[in-house]
């Protein structure tokens, strides 16, 4: 059955004697410059061989015909802008692979580099980034739009020839896009292989000799013995031809990605006539995947991932169904329920943790790192609900936002707010809170309301909910769409109520978080104890009142429910070690923010698990800079719809609790379980170093538990030598967990050297309480927080009491 899926998905792949040639099509026009030239009649064979290659392409993604699709692979010409003075003409079309584009210069010998859809994370139609918003005239807006990449690599500004071809650009992309994102693992990884081995047919003659398949092998990062690579070649090589084609390499492809992992667990279940029936499938997921469902639900999985209808008839799931179902999300070890908003969005908002960002606008280092705009929309497109904007005078009489005292550049404050505006809700619809890092005078304040007012609109909160003045927050259910300023204020909240609302004194206490570091790292000048506030900007701060912190007993004493504290992080760690409970009950009434020491000139990040353990609700991040941090902060974040909130347990909401994560005493925070692993086996991991061929990683897996002290730990398995594409460990670790609720779990994958630190090859994080049991697939994200499509580990997991352990 599995070749039958295979032919089904890949049979475009290996049809007939130009079988193969279908593997340098995105390479097509470098082959026709070395390529002999084809005869007339050649030319429409290889072309007819192209238009079939892209509709069983179009196919498989289930956009046959469709127009959309047709406009893409035809291609155009689109203009591609990096300045004012540069904007050139470029040809730019979708491969047959329905995969990569590939952009062709007017400049006879240029390389066009093919660029992939994987690598896109974004498009944004008209004027939507800082290029095309310097460099093209407001009137051409609906001509434009941007390709925005994942990780580092720049924006692509074009500029097409009218507004319906930028639609048609924008549109069939992203209908592509998530076509192919909801293709399954294998199907994936199928066109990640089939690539590869495009690669490794260097004479482009449709065949593969033992010398390309050793090629090939490594491309997927698999270092063999030359005499099982010679093995496995001549088993393939059926016709005793010294080269492998169609059927043939078929065969090889088949052995190659054969898991013998999933058929010992299939067949051990598979009990009905060499199937699994909706019983013997029910018998798995209670004893395996330890659901508790019902026959019913094992029908619906047959239904949902049973290729064969014939089977689907009888009732029963094949091999190949049930692969299908092992890499779709019932197999995940995300519990799917958790991929949507399922808390209580309810109750009031200091009982979320909420996702927060340090100095939002900086896209690299805090010392000389460029300001952007970019910057706000890639942290608010991975539904962070808390931005920094550090303001400062600008010219003209426009504020700007920069880390003051350094080399950073400055962007206009009007600029902020609108990027803010356009993309604030794109990913999630509860509330953002704009925290304000004041510099600015009196009159350049003014500008920055008026700008918030008009630009946010009614979208801006200026005014206490409800008719009375509240004693609590309002929850994220009722602040859907609305952003929030953090910031001092000149008076109590209570005097929007009232009639007077005049002020005695127009300045407050300023806190400096910009003057913590200079471009030189000495401590810089004196921070002023007092600035003048303009009445405007006060006014709208209603929830989250700037005061400094005296003491938990002086907040409880003295401090309104709105009034919130920022802690550095040295100040923030203290007070959780040595006053956990204290800190606790703190937040059950107010906000803290924690933000990073001004001395991470490098914008380095801190842990931030023993601020959440502590219940601190903003927990801000420089989200530029890749690290273990961010990995920890997107895996808390990941559940409940990645919507940006997340629900405190309730010890550390209840006014009675006595929870400190720091000496575990009993009570409903005290939870024991036991938690398992085995690390079964690995697929198709990346090559660290893609620029040398002949790097092969050795990879190994740490398991890592982080949550409170006595939750924190970390074993990982033997490294498995020369082998990333299918390496087996089936080791087995046993984790003891006090605090489930407060526990995240983290899968690292390393590349082994005996010589320095090792590599990083991927991770995934997320909470303990949102990991489902049994045999699952865990998908592994790169550094910067990207899925990488075709990778992934198999593990078996499982969550139970300690005391039945």
């Amino acid at each position: 059955m599995r070749g039958l899926y295979v032919i089904r998905y890949l049979s475009p792949f290996f049809s007939g004697k130009s079988g193969w040639m279908f593997l340098t099509r995105a390479k097509k026009m470098s082959c026709l410059r070395k390529c002999p030239k084809r005869s007339e009649s050649e030319e429409m064979a290889f072309q007819d061989h192209l238009r079939k290659v892209a509709q069983e392409n179009g196919k498989r993604l289930g956009l046959e015909g469709d127009p959309d699709l047709q406009f893409l692979l035809a291609g155009g010409n689109l203009v591609k802008i990096r300045s004012s003075s540069w904007q050139k003409a470029r040809f730019y079309r979708l491969n047959e692979d329905c995969k990569t584009i590939l952009p062709k210069s007017q400049k006879l010998f240029k390389k066009n580099p093919t660029f992939s859809l994987d690598d896109i994370d974004s498009l944004r139609l008209g004027r939507q980034s800082e290029g095309l918003n310097k460099h093209t005239d407001p009137g051409e807006a609906d001509k434009c739009f941007s390709i925005i990449f994942k990780g580092k690599k720049k924006n692509l500004d074009l500029m097409a020839g009218s507004s319906e071809e930028a639609k048609k650009w924008v549109n069939g992309l992203e209908k592509v896009m998530s076509n192919l994102h909801n293709l399954s693992r294998e199907q994936k990884s199928e066109n990640w292989l089939i690539n590869c081995m495009r690669k490794a047919d260097k004479n482009r003659d449709n065949k593969m000799t033992l010398k390309e398949l050793k090629h090939f092998l490594r491309q997927i990062n698999i270092e063999m013995d030359d005499r099982y690579a010679e093995d496995l070649f001549n088993k393939c090589d059926t016709s005793n031809s010294g080269t492998l084609e169609d059927t043939e390499i078929k065969h090889f492809y088949d052995l190659l990605t054969h898991r013998q992992e999933i058929d010992v667990i299939y067949e051990k279940y598979a009990q009905t006539e060499g199937q699994m029936s909706d019983k013997d499938l029910l018998n798995f997921l209670l004893n395996e995947q330890r659901e508790q469902v019902t026959m019913p639900h094992a029908l619906k999985l047959i239904e949902k991932y049973e290729l064969d209808e014939t089977a689907k008839e009888r009732e029963c799931m094949t091999k190949d169904g049930f692969m299908m179902y092992m890499h779709k999300e019932d197999g995940s070890i995300l519990n799917p329920e958790h991929k949507r908003v399922y808390q209580d969005m309810s109750r009031p908002l200091n009982q979320y943790y909420i996702s927060s960002s340090h100095n939002t606008y900086l896209l690299e280092d805090q010392l000389k790192g460029p300001s952007s705009t970019e910057a706000y929309i890639k942290a608010l497109m991975k539904s962070c609900r808390c931005v920094e904007l550090d303001c400062w005078d600008g010219p003209n009489g426009e504020p700007v936002i920069y880390h003051g005292y350094t080399l950073t550049s400055k962007i206009l404050f009007k600029d902020v707010m609108k990027a803010i505006k356009e993309y604030a809700f794109k990913t999630s619809e509860y509330p953002v809170i704009l925290s304000l890092e004041n510099h600015c005078t009196v009159e350049q304040q003014q500008v920055m309301t008026h700008h918030m007012v008009s630009i946010l609109g009614d979208a801006l909160l200026t005014k206490p909910l409800g008719n009375r003045m509240p004693d609590n927050f309002p929850s994220p259910q009722e602040l859907k769409g609305k952003f929030l300023i953090k910031g001092k204020r000149l008076n109590k909240l209570d005097t929007a109520f009232s009639s007077n609302s005049t002020v005695d004194e127009d300045t407050v206490s300023e806190e400096d978080e910009a003057a913590e570091a200079t471009d030189d790292g000495q401590k810089s000048k004196k921070k002023k104890s007092k600035m003048k506030l303009a009445k405007e900007l006060s006014d709208i701060v209603i929830y989250c009142k700037s005061v400094h912190f005296h003491g938990f007993e002086h907040s409880k004493d003295n401090q309104a429910f709105y009034e919130m504290s920022s802690f550095k992080e040295s100040k923030a760690f203290g007070l959780a070690q040595n006053s956990g409970t204290s800190y606790i009950h703190h937040n059950m009434d107010k906000l803290s923010r924690i933000y990073p020491a001004g001395s991470r000139t490098d914008s380095s990040n801190y842990n931030p698990v023993p601020m959440w353990n502590v219940g601190c609700q903003i927990v801000a991040l420089n989200f530029q800079t890749p690290s273990k941090e961010m990995h920890l902060n997107q895996g808390r974040f990941l559940p409940n719809g990645f919507c940006g909130y997340v629900l405190k347990p309730e010890f550390q909401r209840d006014p009675s609790s006595q929870f400190d994560p720091n000496t575990l005493t009993n009570g409903p925070w005290l939870k024991k379980k036991t938690f398992h692993v085995m690390v079964i086996s690995g697929q198709q991991l990346p090559k660290v170093n893609k620029e040398k061929n002949n790097s092969i990683v050795d990879p190994l897996v740490r398991v890592e538990i982080h949550g409170v002290p006595a939750d924190n730990a970390s074993k990982e398995t033997q490294y498995i030598e020369n082998n990333g594409f299918n390496p087996t460990w089936n080791e087995r670790f046993q984790f003891d967990i006090h605090v489930p609720e407060l526990a995240l779990v983290q899968f690292v994958v390393e590349d082994y050297d005996s010589a320095s630190h090792n590599d990083f090859v991927g991770q995934y994080c997320l909470p303990l309480t949102s990991v489902q049991s049994g045999y699952r697939h865990v998908p592994l994200l790169t550094k910067r927080g990207d899925v990488i499509c075709s990778a992934g580990l198999f593990v078996h997991v499982m969550l139970i009491d300690a005391q039945k352990a």
